[in-house]
């Protein structure tokens, strides 16, 4: 019914675009992350993630507080067809972490995950997500968290 997940925002050295990739199950584009299946070094499950989904394997994490968690969910997630097996309804309790890239790093797709991954401005990766409740409720907020951090991220 419940499983432990990792995302992480992962954004530019300015602050000013953030990495996300067309996420084959949901049909829009989207943050990084996975599950953390019994892992419990939960800031590597989310910096595995973004290696396997986007390549990008030089990123740091940035430190945000107790844990360097940026952010807390709990996602609901609908029952979906995945890999050609029906998943039911459950929920993600979900540990994000924001990470600092070089967008000069090469970029890959994992062709059984995701179908794009590319760089996006913020106003842009909010517009080209085509999910409204995580485009409004957590991608704005990660957006709006950003400004409380950006002075350590260019440390």
């Amino acid at each position: 019914l419940a499983h432990m997940t990792c995302s992480i925002w992962t954004v530019d050295p300015t602050a000013t675009k953030t990495l996300m990739v067309f996420h084959n199950t949901y049909g829009s584009w989207s943050w990084i992350g996975g599950h953390a299946d019994g892992e419990r070094d939960l800031e590597q499950v989310a910096l595995r993630e973004l290696e396997e989904e986007t390549g990008v394997a030089d990123a740091r994490i940035v430190p945000c507080g107790p844990g360097n968690i940026f952010s807390l969910e709990v996602l609901t997630v609908d029952g979906h067809e995945k890999r050609g097996r029906y998943v039911s309804s459950h929920v993600h309790l979900n540990v994000t972490y924001l990470a600092v890239a070089s967008p000069d790093d090469p970029l890959r797709v994992k062709p059984d995950e995701n179908s794009g991954v590319r760089w996006m401005d913020l106003d842009e990766a909010l517009a080209a997500s085509t999910e409204p409740w995580m485009r409004d409720r957590i991608y704005r907020k990660l957006v709006d968290k950003l400004a409380a951090v950006d002075l350590e991220m260019r440390r």
